[in-house]
């Protein structure tokens, strides 16, 4: 285990295996590929949503959005008979901001933690959203409302509480490599690795687990759960796979993160989309992102549907 993390610590050993820096993916990558007047498609959860709607990507649900702090107030009639939902900044990134409400009755609000908020609460949270205290930038936000996610009896366990998602890197359209995210009590629910979620390597053919890592650090079993994280397997890994794929045409970005979660009834949901995906996958895979592009520019054929590319990865030999 400590040579493990020993890799990922020197340098050197990050260049030997192919590791993805900030500055190479910013400059190499990032300013290469995604037009900076595409940001907008993907930094505004509401503009994303709705550019998913229109060709039929899977997403949840959205009840509603606040823009303006006068509009706080009537947030029980934007909810109406909803008695779950999700709150969430639309500019937002790493998770911050999000408040999941599980059960709301007599004025009090339950979270996905089992949290009790009062509606001074909620109204406050909303208050701090708009003012862009989890915005990136810190600008002026509004509130996105949308429909809670049920996740599948798959993942059983396998995340504390909160919904496990998976992390898709998708460039020049070709998924390339993912990780599913795994919300543990240290990360109040959140499958966020920055606040302490777990990070599960998976294969790009099968959705398997292939290693597993908690602070940069491999593990074996939940921290919570205690269970045996490889033997996840997601299912219905093409499904994953294609709104990935479907990404790039939506947004013109060669080069994106798709979170996708899996919902018990509704199936694999496009929750967002990142122009700037971290580069934490490495880690969660125990390999690094360049050979993988490489592989790309070298040997992936070009001008194909994203059905096609699916279905190229999929099937694709060494």
């Amino acid at each position: 285990m400590f040579e493990y993390f020993k890799i990922f610590s020197v340098p050197r050993k990050l260049r030997a295996i192919g590791v993805l820096g900030m500055n190479a993916r910013n400059h190499g990558i990032i300013a290469r590929y995604n037009k900076r007047s595409l940001y907008p498609l993907v930094d505004d959860k509401v503009q994303t949503k709705k550019l998913a709607n229109n060709i039929d990507i899977n997403t949840p649900r959205m009840i509603g959005v606040i823009e303006h702090q006068y509009q706080v107030k009537d947030l029980m009639q934007v909810v109406g008979k909803h008695k779950e939902f999700v709150i969430k900044p639309a500019h937002g990134s790493q998770g911050k901001g999000v408040l999941v409400i599980k059960k709301y009755n007599n004025g009090e609000f339950i979270t996905a933690s089992g949290k009790k908020l009062s509606f001074n609460d909620v109204y406050q949270h909303i208050s701090n959203l708009l003012s862009g205290l989890y915005s990136l930038g810190g600008q002026y936000d509004v509130a996105l409302i949308e429909e809670l996610v049920h996740f599948s009896d798959a993942f059983k366990n396998f995340s504390y509480q909160g919904i496990p998602d998976v992390r898709i890197i998708v460039y020049k359209g070709y998924p390339i490599m993912a990780m599913m995210r795994l919300a543990t009590k240290e990360s109040d629910g959140r499958a966020n690795l920055h606040q302490g979620a777990v990070g599960v390597g998976l294969n790009m053919q099968t959705g398997k687990a292939v290693q597993a890592v908690s602070h940069n650090v491999p593990i074996d079993f939940h921290p919570d759960t205690g269970t045996d994280l490889m033997t996840l397997q997601v299912p219905f890994w093409r499904e994953h796979l294609m709104i990935g794929a479907q990404a790039y045409e939506m947004t013109g970005l060669g080069y994106l993160g798709a979170d996708i979660v899996l919902d018990k009834k509704r199936g694999p949901m496009m929750l967002e989309l990142n122009a700037r995906p971290g580069l934490a996958v490495q880690i969660a895979n125990g390999r690094g992102l360049k050979e993988a592009i490489k592989t790309v520019d070298k040997y992936y054929p070009k001008n194909l549907t994203a059905q096609e590319r699916v279905d190229f990865v999929l099937n694709y030999k060494k």
